[in-house]
């Protein structure tokens, strides 16, 4: 299993990585890319309508899909130069998404114990999928048109090769459980690895892929870099471990049986979108643009 999951692992990463180059050298508008985010929101919405639809909880596959696509699609004013628009757009979709969702619990209203939680939870997959996946997608803007690849590109590295790193570290040595009622398979072991694997996937990131997207400039200092890539590993094992409350709370194991060994793709995004929104800031508060 192991060796199936980091070959899997090198198939996806660097995948996504060649279609950001590509969808770079399209212009700015990254409508590749696009449409890329909207497929993602649209099969996760559907694992978190199929996941969720347990107990009074009966969410809806359409007002998710919808609402998440809609969010996505305002925070793609983005392109424009104006990420403080982009932002408030996305916003405007989320809050009117959310009166969307108490419209529908009024009118499938029957009797108690039925209505709230379905709001609620409509509110969670609209949030969790729409509102994470379009704030990480504000990374393509964030360092400038030119490097907008290399920033996004930086989480995927983060995220993943801590994923890499806690699962093999995890596998190999651990022995000491973190969470074991909420994760059985967390060990602490494995959290040096998520660390291990992110600080050094960043620092190789940063090093040779700004060469890359922007010849003549240097990289961020390599402490940057190493502090960027641990900070996405602790955040990227926390998202995991977020995602499996939702799994364990319905009991399921996977959000669909979408990749043997992954599960769905819920289960293969959860640190990506956990992380999103803390690399945005990151990208802000830390000097990882020397250009």
């Amino acid at each position: 299993m192991l060796g199936w999951r980091l070959t899997v692992s090198a198939i996806l990463v660097p995948s996504f990585i060649g279609i950001c180059y590509l969808d770079a050298r399209s212009g700015s508008s990254a409508y590749y890319l696009l449409a890329l985010c909207l497929c993602l929101a649209a099969r996760c919405a559907w694992e978190f309508a199929d996941l969720l639809r347990t107990r009074s909880f009966q969410p809806s596959f359409c007002l998710i899909a919808v609402a998440s696509a809609a969010i996505i699609l305002g925070s793609w004013t983005g392109f424009t130069g104006d990420q403080n628009h982009s932002i408030a757009v996305a916003g405007w979709a989320m809050s009117f998404a959310v009166l969307v969702c108490f419209l529908r619990g009024a009118i499938r209203y029957r009797e108690p114990g039925t209505g709230l939680e379905t709001v609620a939870i409509d509110v969670l997959g609209i949030a969790y999928v729409g509102l994470l996946l379009s704030m990480t997608a504000q990374l393509r803007w964030i360092a400038g048109e030119s490097a907008g690849y290399l920033a996004l590109g930086s989480l995927v590295i983060g995220a993943k090769c801590g994923d890499i790193g806690a699962y093999t570290l995890g596998r190999l040595f651990g022995k000491r459980k973190m969470v074991p009622r909420l994760s059985p398979g967390k060990t602490w072991m494995g959290f040096w690895g998520a660390l291990l694997g992110a600080g050094g996937g960043c620092w190789a990131w940063f090093t040779f892929a700004t060469p890359r997207f922007l010849p003549g400039e240097s990289p961020c200092a390599w402490y940057w870099a190493i502090l960027y890539g641990v900070v996405l590993g602790v955040v990227g094992l926390i998202g995991d471990l977020c995602e499996s409350l939702i799994k364990r709370d319905v009991a399921r194991k996977d959000s669909a049986a979408l990749m043997p060994g992954f599960g769905g793709l819920l289960d293969l995004l959860d640190s990506i979108l956990y992380s999103g929104p803390v690399a945005l800031l990151l990208w802000h508060v830390l000097p990882l643009r020397t250009w």
